[in-house]
């Protein structure tokens, strides 16, 4: 079993066929996982369309403890695909995002440490024009 920071990263990463044996390799009997895609220049979009899907698709409860727990998984994601220079609209950067979720253990064999959730964010960021972007990638993970 690999561990959930790895499983989020290569979920995201992964497309088509590959990604179809990717869960089919056991992964989604260990963890629960979404992957998702988000565009925008606004951040609160980017944050609100994580949150979303999570919700919608059971991988965090609506309560404080989860939600938060959540919401610090995808500011330490973005952090890392903004290089540290949080933002994007007001600084003129846009974002085209493929988003994965996962919840689970987060290594083999910590069952008894509680699920964690990991948030891992792959794609463009750059210029709103096209051509001007770079590949970004980060990952974000705590306990719930």
């Amino acid at each position: 079993m690999m561990s959930l920071g790895k499983a989020a990263v290569l979920l995201v990463l992964h497309s088509g066929a590959e990604e179809a044996e990717f869960l089919q390799q056991g992964i989604q009997g260990r963890y629960r996982t979404f992957k998702g895609k988000v565009g925008s220049m606004d951040s609160s979009k980017i944050f609100a369309s994580v949150e979303t899907a999570a919700k919608r698709e059971g991988l965090i409860g609506d309560n404080y403890r989860e939600e938060h727990a959540l919401y610090h998984s995808i500011l330490e994601a973005y952090h890392g695909i903004c290089r540290g220079h949080v933002g994007l609209g007001n600084v003129l950067r846009s974002a085209g995002l493929l988003f994965s979720v996962i919840r689970g253990p987060k290594a083999p064999g910590s069952d008894d440490d509680g699920d964690w959730i990991a948030v891992a964010l792959y794609g463009y960021m750059g210029a709103p024009m096209k051509g001007f972007e770079h590949e970004v990638l980060g990952l974000g993970m705590n306990p719930i």
